[in-house]
């Protein structure tokens, strides 16, 4: 799961895979916005026919966040 929300933000924010671990904050450490945010989890949930609620969106700090998150839904990747 990790090495799928790892690569979507990887291209997304057109950094390197490496600099996207577990542990990074999406917003200080990896350079996101907000609507960064919003358009991540929008490409997961067009890819994977999935919704993510506002108020889950609201938690994400860390890409553990997001992918804790997916994992608790059953979300397959």
């Amino acid at each position: 799961m990790f090495e799928k929300v790892q690569a979507i933000l990887a291209k997304q924010l057109r950094l390197d895979p490496a600099k996207v671990t577990l542990d990074a904050q999406i917003k200080k450490d990896l350079g996101a916005d907000s609507l960064d945010i919003l358009q991540l989890l929008m490409r997961i949930e067009d890819q994977y026919g999935i919704v993510i609620p506002d108020k889950a969106l609201a938690t994400f700090t860390t890409v553990r966040d997001v992918v804790t998150y997916l994992e608790e839904e059953g979300t397959v990747l």
